[in-house]
């Protein structure tokens, strides 16, 4: 029988992606949502998790798609009611708030999977396949989009813990840590805020060299037009580009692996597998790096932003 699960959060994200994928994932039946505002038609629900828990005992999972800076309470509570939990990316709002909840899943016997989803990807696989035993010159991720189109009235992002343009760049460098041979360190970074916003709306990151290998990324959130989402390495064996967030790799223009967007529902097949196999997955290296530049990065003011 499918594992009930529970999805708390029901916004944009929920419905674009984590619902359609839980209607195709077979190990898991949405039997419940919590959200403040939102309802799933057919589907019981609660605007608390706390009320969830209490109404829905025999729950197995829970799924939480929450802004970051809400999420650690629910993940907590659900975790000491003896629930597996999947966490959207980022993870959480600060590393040690999900380590708290790594080491309290490891006790309490259950399941922590922290998604990064653009790991799924069609071509990311290929890519880290592709770049393996080849000796890389050099490395740039471009990540590029508007912010209204994709996060429309979304104030949460700009607050403090919403990560502002780093929410969609940490999947660049979610796919970026994915596919190199080797760690990166960060060693500097420029962070452009608006005059009224608390979080970045632009980004410029350096990394120490692999090798002689300079390591770049620069993110920005008023591009318009189509995203730019694009990670460039170029090696001894000739330039490889991973674009359109992972989905299609080339080399030396010629098309070497693409496919459909099975992001989320990647996320749930591999959610069945650690729940099945008893193991968490809890991989904190992009939200590292995007916490050094925090630390590290020179701040510079921008204009206003106004939706």
């Amino acid at each position: 029988m499918p594992h009930r699960l529970a999805l708390v959060g029901i916004g944009k994200i929920a419905r674009d992606q984590h619902i359609p994928a839980i209607a195709g994932e077979p190990a898991f039946d949405l039997a419940a949502t919590a959200s403040r505002n939102a309802t799933v038609e057919g589907v019981a629900g609660y605007r608390a998790l706390a009320d969830l828990l209490e109404a829905e005992p025999d729950i197995a999972c829970v799924s939480l798609a929450t802004p970051p800076q809400a999420r650690y309470d629910d993940a907590r509570r659900a975790i000491e009611a003896g629930k597996h939990v999947m966490l959207e990316k980022p993870p959480g709002a600060t590393l040690s708030e999900v380590h708290d909840l790594q080491e309290r899943a490891a006790a309490r016997g259950v399941t922590l999977f922290a998604t990064w989803h653009s790991r799924h990807a069609a071509a990311v696989s290929a890519a880290r396949d592709w770049l393996s035993g080849r000796a890389i010159r050099s490395v740039r991720v471009d990540w590029r989009e508007d912010v209204r189109r994709w996060h429309p009235g979304q104030d949460w992002i700009w607050e403090a813990g919403g990560l502002g343009v780093f929410d969609p760049g940490i999947n660049g460098l979610s796919i970026l840590t994915a596919i190199l041979p080797d760690p990166l360190r960060l060693t500097a970074a420029e962070l452009t805020f608006p005059s009224n916003r608390e979080t970045p709306v632009a980004a410029e990151l350096t990394f120490a060299p692999l090798g002689d290998a300079p390591v770049g990324a620069g993110f920005d959130w008023l591009e318009t037009g189509e995203p730019v989402w694009n990670i460039a390495v170029e090696t001894d064996g000739g330039r490889m580009v991973l674009s359109e967030g992972g989905a299609r790799l080339m080399v030396d223009g010629t098309e070497v692996a693409t496919g459909p967007d099975r992001e989320y529902p990647g996320l749930y097949a591999r959610f069945a597998q650690l729940v099945a196999a008893g193991e968490s997955e809890v991989d904190l290296t992009p939200l590292r790096h995007a916490a050094d530049a925090f630390m590290l990065g020179r701040r510079v003011e921008g204009d206003p932003f106004h939706w």
